[in-house]
C-alpha cells in the first residue's frame, strides 16, 4: 500500500479516509470494539455491500482489525488499530470546525 500513497502528507490521509463512511465509521469505533450490525445502525443509510467494502479497504490499510469468533451463527467484531486510533485528533478537528461553522451559520 506504501508504494501508492502520495508524497504529499495531506492527499496521504484523505486518500485513507476520503469517503465519508470511513470518517463515520472512525467515529463509530473510537469509543470501542463494535460489531457489523451496531455499525449498520449508528452510521445510518449505508448499504451492507458498501460498508463491507469500506471496513476491508480500513482493515488493509491498518485502520481497523476485524475479529471472527467462530459460533453458529458467526460473529464478527471490528476494533480501531492503534494507528486508526491515532486518527481520535483528525476528528476532533473536524468536530471543533462543524461546531464553529454550525455557530457562524445559524
Amino acid at each position: 500500500m506504501e508504494a501508492k500513497l502520495p508524497a504529499c502528507p495531506v492527499e496521504t490521509t484523505l486518500t485513507l479516509i476520503s469517503d465519508k463512511w470511513k470518517v463515520l465509521i472512525i467515529r463509530d469505533l473510537l469509543p470501542g470494539t463494535k460489531r457489523f450490525g451496531e455499525l449498520k445502525k449508528s452510521i445510518g443509510g449505508v448499504s451492507q455491500k458498501v460498508l463491507t467494502a469500506q471496513l476491508r479497504q480500513m482493515e488493509e490499510s491498518g485502520l481497523l482489525t476485524r475479529t471472527v469468533y467462530p459460533e453458529v451463527p458467526p460473529r464478527v467484531e471490528y476494533t480501531l488499530t492503534e494507528l486508526g486510533n491515532s486518527l481520535k485528533p483528525v476528528l476532533d478537528a473536524l468536530w471543533d470546525w462543524g461546531e464553529g461553522y454550525k455557530a457562524k451559520r445559524a
